[in-house]
């Protein structure tokens, strides 16, 4: 289950591209400090990263989503 904090909207992404990058990641890395990186397309398919939180019971919150930045370009597949 995954939930939207108020801080994932600071850059104007929506909740439902928010949604459709988590439901339809092309990459999903996970971080040392508990964290995971979803890189995957909005509803338009411009490429957002959108980070997320893992609780305790695996659950996650999606706590920052915006526009892919470069760095994560080499990580999705190209056409």
């Amino acid at each position: 289950m995954r939930s939207l904090h108020q801080s994932a909207f600071r850059h104007g992404v929506s909740a439902e591209d928010i949604e459709h990058v988590l439901k339809h990641p092309m990459r999903v890395i996970p971080q040392d400090d508990g964290t995971r990186v979803y890189l995957g397309p909005a509803r338009n398919a411009e490429l957002l990263e959108v980070i997320t939180l893992v609780r305790v019971d695996n659950s996650e919150i999606a706590v920052h989503a915006m526009k892919m930045r470069r760095k994560y370009a080499t990580l999705v597949p190209s056409e």
